[in-house]
């Protein structure tokens, strides 16, 4: 079995785009059958996610940690407690392509590390487009890690102890952890899971904060590029 994990605090605005291209990624006919269950971690939910979840078919479990680690960590332990023998891991704002289940589980290593790509940009100023596009280098053998396009073979994850009870940086945890006890590590451009840029972050730090801090970054560069009013004079 393959075991889709998504934490969610308040997500039922979302989270069904994700579920839907989930559904279809489990139907990919390179995965022969192979039953796939989504666990999502409501994590101090107070909306409709549950009833989003249910009519997508997903299993819930239930936790009030505001904390994304640990909510990560809950979704995986269920799903291992079922016999996974995969843990692919995204996030609710995210939608994967047909073929990202298929891909991550014949990746040849005992993890996944993929890229993100932007697709709702806001408002947003373009700068900031540019700069992630010059440092999200969508290259086979790139060196970042999103918990919105990751996977790990459940051995590989038992080994390294799982994700961290950590308020952001769960995921870059957990690579170093595989890395530390030398597991092979799929380092692909593909496939692509596509995310939000919503300004308003679940997790402190978290891929929000990090779009923001590079805009403030980039407009910072624009404006050092701008003409003093001495010169302009």
């Amino acid at each position: 079995m393959i075991a889709v994990i998504v934490p969610a605090h308040n997500e039922a605005d979302a989270i069904g785009r994700s579920l839907g291209a989930l559904r279809d990624a489990a139907a990919h006919p390179g995965l022969r059958g192979e039953e796939v269950l989504t666990v999502v971690a409501l994590d101090a939910c107070s909306d409709q996610t549950a009833a989003v979840c249910a009519r997508y078919g997903a299993v819930t479990v239930a936790l009030d940690a505001r904390c994304v680690g640990v909510a990560r960590a809950r979704a995986a332990d269920h799903a291992l407690a079922l016999g996974a023998r995969w843990i692919a891991s995204t996030d609710a704002d995210t939608t994967v392509p047909p073929d990202w289940l298929w891909k991550q589980t014949t990746c040849g290593a005992e993890a996944f590390c993929g890229i993100v790509e932007v697709v709702d940009w806001l408002d947003y100023p373009s700068c900031l487009r540019e700069t992630f596009e010059r440092r999200e280098v969508a290259r086979d053998g790139h060196a970042h890690v999103h918990g919105a396009n990751l996977g790990v073979s459940a051995a590989a994850y038992r080994t390294v102890g799982g994700f961290a009870p950590l308020s952001t940086g769960e995921d870059v945890a957990l690579v170093r952890a595989l890395q530390d006890a030398r597991l092979p590590i799929a380092w692909h451009a593909r496939p692509l899971a596509a995310t939000s840029a919503r300004r308003t972050a679940r997790a402190p730090n978290g891929f929000s904060g990090f779009l923001q801090a590079l805009e403030r970054e980039a407009l910072e560069a624009g404006a050092r590029l701008l003409p003093s009013p001495a010169a302009a004079g």
